[in-house]
């Protein structure tokens, strides 16, 4: 094959797989939304302040990404979860208080990755937006300042929040 024809051959080549790595991508971002097309509800056993949307997977079931939507104020009590948690902050202002560690204060575009059963307690500073990923079947477990586990009534009741009690 003479220099033209290998150039040829090259250039159909590169083509196709680039082609074929165009349509694999379109097919991967299939899922998406922007935030103004999801519907978030209330999710017991967080607070009414507190509103979210499934963006990927089951979080009863299996690993899962939730868009949450908090309103300024509104505070998440000491917790944790048998999953891994990663934060993504989209909007607004958190602060992410861990025990045993300093307290984190996240903006537009910061990350915090909380390890599974890791005790840690969230304040809305400024309308917060954000993702979460898990990486396991999501669940709360609410701990008193001993921590010791307590019901979701009576976790929130101690920073005036109220559980959502039903998907609305």
């Amino acid at each position: 094959m003479d220099i033209q024809g290998r150039s040829r051959w090259f250039v159909a080549t590169l083509s196709l797989i680039l082609f074929i790595s165009a349509f694999a991508f379109g097919q991967q971002m299939s899922g998406g939304r922007n935030v103004a097309a999801m519907k978030l509800t209330t999710i017991p056993p967080l607070p009414t302040c507190a509103t979210g949307s499934v963006q990927n997977g089951d979080p009863g079931k299996g690993p899962s990404i939730i868009f949450a939507k908090i309103q300024a104020g509104c505070v998440i009590p000491w917790h944790w979860h048998t999953p891994s948690e990663h934060l993504m902050i989209v909007s607004g202002v958190a602060r992410v208080d861990m025990k045993d560690g300093k307290p984190l204060t996240l903006r537009a575009g910061g990350f915090a990755m909380l390890e599974s059963r890791h005790v840690h307690q969230f304040t809305c500073q400024q309308l917060c937006q954000f993702y979460i990923y898990s990486d396991a079947p999501f669940d709360m477990h609410y701990v008193d300042k001993q921590g010791n586990e307590v019901q979701p009534p009576q976790a929130l009741k101690a920073v005036r929040e109220k559980v959502a009690t039903g998907m609305k």
